[in-house]
């Protein structure tokens, strides 16, 4: 027995061949089915039943057509046709000349068999049929037989095009049953948010073929199952359908923008943005949730230019902002640091009865820290305090850091309090924003003594910075001593010195006169290889006018000569009642080509002679 299955969608059919000592039997059945000589066209309301006879002295080769359809479809018979026979031996099997069954399409079967005696045709009676057989059985969508030609070459071009995958080359339809289009639409929707693409790409196509209409909310769904596996090409189809058949909606456009923007940049994105707003008909569709996502999408790039645009179109179109608008607004102008807009978008968000959010809120406390604003960053900690939101360790520090600037103590210490209250403990920032505190408000004793309270406390938190702010202590109130000690325990540390250390050293000597300890300073921070800058020179001259070391005020500005040097060392050394140093130094300035200033003039003018 020789037989041929053909599978397509189940159930499927199969065509037999049995023969015995006197006849040849053909039969089709269905798979599941134990039919012997009846061809079950499901579908129809009709069984086919024939019989072909073959005598054993005859040869003939047939070709005829098998439709497979898709399931709940039915099987039909082509009309047959006869071509050039030729002689082959007695049993042939029956050779497929296509090599796959596609959908909706014509699969060619040929038929052969041979004998030593005359031929005769294979089917008997009218047009090649038995009596039983019904004439001309077309399929609902018409004759195929004009298009077998087309078929064929799709498929030797589809055979060369084999290295493709399977989704750029297949564009399957479905014979569908159910004519629901809530039932199919829900079956997209579960499709799409199954990820099962090539699935549901065929039933989407399905129902297009078919006149049918998905839904919306089906259509959105598959726009988004498209984007997340990277089908753009097929989104925008399926989104200029929409449009074409009027059934897109606002977040339609949302997802199709998103997509867009992650996979062909945001300019393409804004020029379909612009061109859907410039028109009427698609106008109605530009809401506030695709305003947010051209936000969100120029936030990505911290492009704070366009997303300003977009919130001044949105308000000018009559739309209100939502929660999620400001908390875009906020937090891309603070990154970006444009505190006003941030504000602005603030203070918009209260007027329009909105209650911001934890994040929102942690982005204005730093916004109103970096323009002093001190007072209102306290009131939104105080409404986060009331909202049951915790505050964050930066906001607290952040808080804590301009309240330090703007010398309010009690409120700064009120603030930590507060951090730890809330289960935080205090970093570097956190106590270096305090002692900052204390030397805005000139208590700088108490300054050195919360250091000492830190180095007993965790004096692993104890950094360069710390170390600097409180060697900016000890220069306010003179102790050369505790700068001379801090200094060599930064230089045993694992800390850097810098050359503002070395500076803070230096002006704690000059405050407290003691211009030999400064130079030592001088000298060890050129030992350690740190080049001084312009304070640290004019911190040593003031401190060598002051001791009367006039050889080592020459040998400075010799070894740095510059206008604001001169400048200093003729004015202290005025004031110091030497007029004819000053005047020899005022002629080697004039002499270098370096400018006086004009406190400089005035003094030379009152000590030169007359005459």
């Amino acid at each position: 027995m020789v037989m041929v299955e053909m599978l397509n969608n189940p159930p499927a059919c199969s065509i037999s061949m049995y023969r015995n000592s006197h006849q040849t039997h053909w039969f089709c059945c269905s798979r599941r089915h134990d039919l012997r000589t009846h061809l079950k066209c499901i579908g129809c309301s009709a069984y086919l039943s024939w019989r072909l006879n073959i005598k054993m002295n005859c040869a003939k080769n047939h070709v005829f057509g098998v439709v497979a359809l898709a399931e709940g479809s039915s099987t039909w018979l082509g009309t047959p046709k006869q071509i050039t026979p030729e002689n082959f031996l007695s049993c042939k099997s029956i050779g497929i000349k296509t090599p796959c069954i596609m959908p909706n399409k014509v699969a060619r079967l040929e038929f052969e068999s041979d004998c030593d005696e005359g031929r005769t045709p294979l089917f008997e009676g009218k047009e090649g049929f038995s009596e039983n057989c019904p004439q001309h059985i077309l399929p609902p969508w018409g004759d195929l037989s004009d298009e077998e030609l087309e078929y064929q070459n799709n498929l030797d071009d589809s055979l060369r095009r084999s290295t493709k995958t399977i989704d750029e080359t297949d564009n399957e339809r479905y014979y569908l049953e159910e004519r629901n289009e809530e039932i199919l639409s829900k079956r997209i929707l579960k499709l799409s948010r199954s990820n099962k693409v090539r699935s549901v790409l065929a039933l989407y196509r399905s129902m297009e073929f078919s006149g049918l209409l998905p839904n919306s909310h089906a259509c959105n769904s598959l726009l988004s199952c498209l984007s997340r596996n990277g089908r753009l090409d097929d989104a925008l189809k399926i989104f200029e359908f929409m449009k074409t058949r009027e059934i897109i909606t606002g977040h339609t456009y949302s997802l199709i923008l998103k997509a867009v923007a992650n996979d062909r940049g945001c300019d393409i994105a804004l020029s379909m943005f612009e061109e859907a707003d410039r028109a009427s008909k698609t106008r109605k569709y530009m809401d506030t949730i695709v305003y947010n996502t051209m936000i969100a999408i120029f936030g990505k790039l911290n492009n704070w230019v366009q997303a300003e645009r977009m919130w001044r179109k949105l308000q000018d179109n009559g739309h209100v902002g939502t929660i999620v608008t400001y908390r875009l607004l906020v937090c891309i102008f603070v990154r970006c640091g444009r505190n006003e807009l941030a504000l602005d978008a603030y203070h918009e968000m209260i007027r329009n009865g909105l209650c911001p959010g934890d994040d929102s809120m942690q982005a204005i406390i730093g916004a109103c820290t970096r323009e002093g604003k001190w007072d209102m960053a306290l009131n939104v900690l105080q409404s986060m305090l009331n909202s049951e939101l915790k505050p964050t360790l930066t906001a607290c520090n952040a808080l804590i850091n301009s309240l330090g600037k703007a010398a309010k103590v009690e409120h700064a210490f009120k603030v930590y309090g507060l951090l730890r209250s809330l289960g935080y403990k205090p970093d570097a920032y956190t106590w270096n924003a305090l002692l900052v505190a204390l030397n805005r408000a000139n208590r700088h004793a108490d300054a050195l003594r919360l250091f000492e309270t830190i180095r007993r406390e965790d004096s692993t938190v104890i950094n360069l910075h710390i170390y600097n702010t409180c060697l900016m202590s000890c220069q306010r109130l003179g102790l050369w001593e505790r700068a001379m000690q801090l200094l060599w325990e930064m230089e045993d540390s694992v800390f850097p010195v810098s050359v503002t250390s070395y500076n803070l050293v230096i002006g704690a000597c000059e405050a407290a006169r003691k211009p030999k300890v400064a130079l030592r300073v001088y000298e060890r921070m050129v030992q350690q290889k740190q080049s001084p800058d312009i304070f640290t020179l004019l911190s040593l001259i003031r401190g060598c006018i002051w001791g009367s070391l006039w050889d080592e005020v020459e040998e400075i500005l010799n070894s740095a000569p510059n206008g604001s040097l001169y400048n200093a060392a003729i004015q202290g050394i005025c004031l110091r009642s030497k007029t004819d140093l000053a005047r020899k130094f005022y002629a080697k300035m004039r002499e270098i080509g370096l400018k006086p200033d004009g406190k400089t003039r005035a003094l030379m003018l009152q000590n030169l002679p007359k005459g």
